[in-house]
């Protein structure tokens, strides 16, 4: 009896510390930064500039970097310890990140990769690998996947890594967040490691349209210019079948939005296998294939083996030496893929090359200077941690078809989230020229809104058909408003304050809340056209004069902007913005 006791209490004891490991683990796996960092720092902006200069376009904005750029005084990681443990702290910050700081924003951090940002899983084994915020269970997509997770739990506004066959495009799409790969060379890679030199290029992620545009201007120095709208919106019909989710999913949803905003006579459709067929005759001189000289491979098929191949073969010629040398250890998953077809000739070189110079004029006959092309940018949803999916040949196949186009070419790509499917992140991906950046953010700020409409209202069709009046429809997209300006996501919360204000067009509050959202981004203008127009509504509304005071500040209209403030005062007598704000115009204005 006491033997039997004795087991009972030893089995119950074992019975606990299986819970309390269990939920050791689970508390590990969803860590506080959800393993986004690997180290924080603090990089700090110049002062704002006296006015009547205007401030600094980043102001307000923080940002991490993945751990491939180089800041001063840190190791330049690589995604790998023994990188880190063979190579000296850098001595110089890249320029790209200075650009950035210069600009007025702060950096927070460095990010984790994928081992030596060769993968687009997300998954680290040196590492602990970041959790996708929007999906535990499933993979956050890589090389960059903590540079992603960041934006997407609000541990900072933007995040910049590098895009070589989808470091940027994937752990945007499978995280839920914007994410955008800038043209081959538009932008310098100094101060960052190559992976593959003719395939790199810096991308950044973002929560809001409006963010992403913000750093694009900056970083591709870009001069003030009037947004244009696409002439032609072509949808790639064949590469959509490479989908493994539903396609109306995500076709309707940009097909509703185009035909809202643009009109019907946009929308176009192609057949990418045809044109790469008759645009890239190189592609039929590339025999380095698994298939055998009877069989026709895709055209798709053979673009994502010519990334693969230059990919493997750029990387070992920047890093093959480190290899030899030092002896890592590397993914078996990852050192397989760099040993096959390790050898390439000079001839097969130009080959290649020749291929990518005709794929990148190709798609800018296609779009011209005001088209985008619309692909998937995944062709399932995040697939399940440790799951064989990752690695099996369909899932490569599919998924290097689709992010081969702008590897190749060279050409700009966004990666738009588009709400769930099954509880998992779904996203689309807009292509434009090489060197159409500009035009990129554009549309995407343009789309933006509508697309996350319609996408709402395809997820759940029941939603669209309650009926409420127009006045609770308001209310609700105000409410909907004020949630994303406190999430920071200003562009969002400018497109819900305008819905309200459709819906009820003499609500003061609901133009105050988007002046107030179009001070954060900039827009003074528009700012002191909503104040004025909520306080021609409400004469008692003092955070319309507050904000209609600011927005005059900054424009440089001192006296006016004084007005306001001491109007606020005799509304408010104790406002102690509206006090400091008014003492300190009239030091300058007098």
């Amino acid at each position: 009896m006491a033997s039997h006791a004795s087991n009972l209490w030893v089995l119950l004891g074992l019975g606990i510390a299986g819970i309390l490991l269990a939920a050791k683990k689970l508390k590990k796996t969803i860590r506080e930064d959800f393993g986004a960092f690997i180290d924080k720092l603090l990089l700090l902006p110049p002062p704002q500039p006296a006015p009547p200069k205007a401030p600094h376009p980043l102001t307000g904005l923080s940002f991490a970097v993945s751990d491939v750029f180089d800041v001063t005084g840190y190791v330049t990681g690589f995604g790998h310890p023994d990188w880190v443990r063979t190579h000296e702290a850098a001595s110089s910050t890249c320029p790209v990140v200075s650009t950035l700081v210069e600009g007025g924003a702060t950096c927070l951090g460095k990010t984790v990769i994928d081992e030596l940002a060769f993968s687009i899983s997300g998954e680290n084994k040196h590492y602990e690998s970041p959790t996708n915020p929007a999906a535990h269970d499933r993979i956050p997509g890589g090389a960059c996947s903590g540079a992603a997770v960041a934006v997407a739990t609000n541990a900072v506004d933007f995040a910049l890594g590098i895009d070589t066959v989808g470091g940027i495009r994937v752990p945007a799409g499978y995280c839920g967040v914007l994410g955008f790969r800038s043209s081959h060379g538009a932008i310098s890679n100094t101060g960052i490691i190559p992976v593959s030199s003719s395939l790199d290029s810096v991308g950044w992620f973002a929560r809001d349209p409006n963010t992403l545009r913000r750093v694009g201007q900056v970083l591709l120095h870009l001069p003030f210019a009037t947004q244009r709208n696409p002439r032609q919106i072509i949808v790639a019909d064949d590469y959509f079948q490479l989908l493994k989710i539903p396609v109306d999913r995500i076709t309707q949803v940009v097909i509703k939005s185009a035909e809202k905003l643009f009109g019907r006579q946009l929308l176009k459709h192609q057949n990418l296998e045809n044109y790469f067929e008759s645009k890239v005759p190189s592609l039929k001189e590339f025999t380095r294939t698994k298939a055998t000289a009877n069989t026709k491979v895709p055209t798709s098929r053979l673009l994502a083996n010519v990334m693969q191949l230059l990919q493997r073969h750029e990387f070992l010629q920047n890093h093959g030496e480190w290899i030899n040398t030092v002896k890592p250890a590397i993914d078996p998953v990852i050192s397989s893929q760099l040993c096959e077809n390790a050898e390439v000739t000079s001839e097969e070189i130009e080959n290649l090359n020749t291929i990518r110079n005709q794929t990148r004029v190709a798609i800018n006959s296609l779009l011209k200077d005001d088209g985008i092309l619309v692909i998937p940018t995944m062709p399932t949803v995040p697939p399940k941690l440790g799951s064989k999916e990752i690695i099996s040949e369909d899932y490569q196949n599919r998924a290097s078809s689709l992010l081969s186009i702008a590897s190749i070419s060279g050409c700009c790509q966004v990666t738009v989230p588009l709400g769930h499917h099954e509880k998992c992140p779904v996203s689309v991906s807009f292509i434009g020229r090489h060197g159409g950046d500009r035009f990129l953010l554009d549309t995407v700020q343009t789309m933006y809104a509508s697309l996350q409409e319609n996408s709402s209202v395809i997820t759940d069709p029941k939603a669209s058909k309650k009926t409420i009046s127009p006045e609770e429809s308001a209310e609700i997209a105000k409410e909907k408003g004020n949630q994303a300006f406190k999430e920071k996501q200003w562009q969002k919360a400018i497109g819900l304050y305008s819905e309200a204000i459709k819906l009820s067009e003499n609500n003061a509050t609901y133009y105050s809340n988007r002046a107030a959202a179009y001070l954060e981004i900039g827009s003074f203008l528009q700012a002191e056209e909503d104040c004025t127009k909520a306080i021609t509504l409400d004469k008692k509304n003092v955070k319309a004069y507050l904000r209609r005071g600011t927005a005059r500040e900054m424009l440089g209209a001192y006296k006016e902007a004084m007005d306001d403030f001491r109007h606020a005062l005799v509304l408010e007598p104790n406002n102690k913005r509206a006090s400091l704000s008014a003492e300190r115009l009239r030091k300058v204005y007098q």
